[in-house]
């Protein structure tokens, strides 16, 4: 059964930002886990961590089963947040925006732990928030989909070269073509979900990502001084998942406490909406549990 949800407004930094909020059904025993905090990708809403990609349900399902509060925010340009002009619409500005956001639910929440999960672009722009804004109670950042290096003329340089003041509406079959994986790696219920999720999509931002390795990773991974989890889709449409990959992605975070780099076996770039992105996620929590402790000991 899914975990009740609510909408939540933010008005932040001259921007309005809507979420989606999951809750535990009673505070767990030990007292309050770590807020999370999760941030989509491109062409989806927040709606993206309330797919099902299993019987065992969807992010939001699963973290709140494990007792954590989850506010996963509509990236400005989705779903009922602002929508910036392009020029004004870089992951630059998204991260002022969003870290902002984070300090407010936290204040909010009363949370003193705080876990930054984000998918593909928003994998991007949690790793700069961790980066660029450490007055906030980071104690991990969880970054899925995304990495160190991507195929040149592959599906992620092909959307860049959309016009940079366009927004894109894909057809259905187009995005399930780069989100999924292989048949039997995903439910076609899992699917049926995600149409339910997916959203148009300013092209700056699509223009944005295949550039964020060469332009950002070397100088924001070393800013990053919290604990970094970090994983590829094995059948991976937009980035390259090969083990050199992951590896060079991992050997760039010299500040984290520490890293852990994987590839995720039988799952395609929306990671989190196959059969094994239950295993995904309990990777997450298992991750978020030791950040937790670990923030205790420093």
């Amino acid at each position: 059964m899914a975990t009740p949800r609510e909408r939540s407004t933010l008005d932040v930094e001259g921007a309005t930002l809507t979420a989606l909020v999951a809750r535990p059904e009673e505070v767990p025993e030990g007292g309050p886990k770590p807020l999370i905090v999760a941030l989509h990708g491109g062409t989806y809403t927040a709606d993206y961590f309330a797919v099902a990609g299993s019987p065992a349900g969807s992010f939001l399902d699963v973290a709140a089963a494990h007792g954590h509060v989850v506010f996963a925010f509509d990236r400005p340009g989705y779903g009922g947040s602002t929508v910036f002009p392009p020029a004004e619409n870089t992951f630059a500005r998204h991260t002022e925006v969003l870290a902002r956001a984070v300090e407010a639910v936290a204040k909010q929440e009363g949370a003193e732990q705080v876990l930054l999960v984000g998918h593909s672009i928003g994998g991007m722009i949690a790793l700069m928030i961790a980066a660029r804004a450490p007055r906030l109670p980071l104690v991990g950042v969880s970054a899925t989909g995304m990495g160190a290096a991507i195929p040149p003329g592959g599906a992620a340089e092909a959307l860049a070269e959309l016009p940079a003041d366009a927004t894109v509406d894909l057809p259905y079959d187009q995005r399930d073509q780069v989100m999924f994986g292989p048949a039997g790696t995903y439910r076609e219920e899992a699917v049926r979900q995600a149409h339910g999720s997916y959203a148009p999509t300013p092209v700056m931002e699509l223009i944005q990502a295949p550039a964020w390795p060469r332009e950002h990773l070397a100088a924001v991974a070393p800013e990053v001084r919290v604990p970094v989890h970090n994983v590829l889709a094995e059948h991976d449409a937009l980035w390259d998942s090969a083990p050199e990959n992951v590896a060079r992605f991992a050997s760039l975070f010299t500040a984290a406490p520490f890293v852990d780099a994987s590839v995720a076996r039988a799952t395609g770039h929306c990671l989190d909406h196959h059969l094994l992105g239950h295993a995904l996620h309990l990777r997450q929590l298992a991750f978020a549990e030791e950040c937790a402790a670990l923030d205790g000991v420093r």
